[in-house]
């Protein structure tokens, strides 16, 4: 089985070395390193069995982040059904707040936080406030993004340990090139798509991070890799 305790072991230690949570990035992909067909059209590629591990990783993470773009095209409710445990803390990152008013998330256990700039629809942050989000206003990156290395902090600071990151690919890729992601926690489903990339090429990835001790398990018909991350 994957060592979820071991791998999330010293996460409050972590925090309070680095004032960031433990990161963890957890996705699916395909032999090819695809994790859907077209941008914008989910595709669901892991099997019951690796599924009903990421909901126990959910349940072991504080937190669970996805970018507005996975939360458009799949809105997801990012809560634990399928293993016991109680929900992680929703974290949506949104520079522009075009978070639907409808979506899934504002429905929960646990309502949203949503990472937006200080600039973003002012109106929008009004009706999203109404609805029990909360806005987190932080500074912008080179890119006119939100800044991860400012969220994080702020993540921190509101007490979280750790934080699982499930998407989309700017957002996977974002992490891995800014040297943000602890750990991996992969699904490689047995099938070729040859679509959209996880780390998408234009992403600045020079760290080539390296996955230390890697380890291996078959679930069903998958393969999962878990391990800590290093950046030369």
């Amino acid at each position: 089985m994957v060592p979820i305790d071991e791998l999330l072991s010293g996460a409050k230690t972590h925090r309070q070395k680095t004032g960031r949570p433990l990161v963890t990035l957890s996705y699916a992909q395909s032999l090819d390193g695809s994790i859907t067909a077209r941008r914008g059209i989910p595709m669901h590629l892991s099997g019951p069995a690796s599924m009903e591990m990421t909901h126990q990783l959910r349940a072991a993470h504080d937190g669970i982040l996805v970018g507005i773009g996975t939360l458009l095209a799949d809105d997801p409710r990012l809560s634990v059904r399928l293993a016991k445990g109680r929900d992680p803390q929703p974290v949506v990152l949104d520079s522009r707040l075009r978070f639907p008013l409808d979506a899934s998330l504002l429905q929960g256990s646990r309502l949203p936080w949503i990472a937006s700039l200080p600039g973003a629809d002012p109106q929008k942050r009004v009706e999203l406030e109404k609805r029990g989000a909360t806005i987190l206003s932080l500074a912008e990156d080179d890119d006119g993004r939100v800044s991860l290395p400012d969220l994080l902090r702020c993540l921190a600071e509101k007490g979280l340990n750790s934080l699982m990151v499930e998407g989309g690919a700017s957002v996977i890729s974002s992490f891995f090139a800014q040297g943000l992601a602890d750990r991996l926690v992969l699904t490689i489903a047995p099938v070729i798509i040859g679509g959209l990339r996880a780390v998408e090429p234009e992403s600045g990835l020079i760290s080539r991070p390296r996955l230390e001790n890697p380890g291996y398990e078959r679930l069903g018909d998958d393969l999962i890799v878990w391990g800590a991350l290093s950046y030369p």
